[in-house]
């Protein structure tokens, strides 16, 4: 187990627009821009392995791109180099983190300062929604992805835990990047489950015509 005291105070910048990283979360990235080619080999030479990834406010993720003021920071936990010399990288999700100073540094990518203070939560055990009403969020779940067309592990999904359910869904539904940032800061997994729940009901009236949701 790690503690906030193993943090490190500055980690490297990896601004992506839609990327949603939690803790304990999984997220693949497929890496190619030679600036975060040198981030993740620099990352690598660290013990900690670890980048902090953050969404920047609109498309553009230049040196003078405003960011977020919260992101997630993670470890780098598997990589492989493709034979034209990008990464395919996954990062597992530490702990979320409050941008401190950005700086660019002596190198190609930016760092930042990172605060830690109002996170303490991520690095314990895995939460738990005692509100979750499994079968109705299921079957939300269900007509959302109907919706969107998109296809899982049904068998999986209904055995997961609440934290590895809520997560997994938060991390991998195409929402839209502030809908992304507002999953990420929040305050507890009932929250967010409720977020997510809020954004699917949105999209399923809005794919309906408004039509009222049973």
């Amino acid at each position: 187990m790690i503690s906030h005291a193993d943090l490190p105070d500055t980690l490297p910048l990896f601004p992506l627009s839609g990327a949603l990283l939690l803790p304990r979360g999984r997220l693949p990235l497929h890496v190619f821009e030679p600036r975060y080619l040198a981030m993740v080999d620099d990352a690598l030479k660290t013990p900690g392995r670890m980048i902090a990834m953050i969404q920047p406010i609109g498309e553009e993720c230049g040196i003078n791109t405003r960011l977020q003021s919260i992101g997630c920071a993670g470890r780098i936990t598997s990589f492989t180099e493709t034979e034209d010399g990008r990464y395919m990288v996954t990062l597992t999700g530490v702990s979320r983190f409050r941008v401190g100073k950005v700086e660019q540094g002596f190198t190609p990518y930016l760092c930042a300062g990172m605060d830690w203070a109002s996170f303490h939560a991520d690095l314990g055990a895995a939460e738990h929604d005692q509100q979750m009403d499994r079968t109705g969020f299921l079957d939300l779940l269900t007509r959302y992805f109907d919706l969107e067309e998109l296809q899982t592990d049904w068998d999986s999904l209904q055995s997961a835990e609440d934290e590895l359910l809520v997560n997994a869904l938060s991390m991998l539904c195409p929402f839209d990047p502030a809908d992304k940032q507002a999953l990420l800061e929040a305050p507890s997994l009932t929250t967010r489950r409720e977020t997510l729940v809020t954004l699917m009901e949105f999209a399923l009236r809005k794919g309906q015509g408004e039509e009222k949701i049973q």
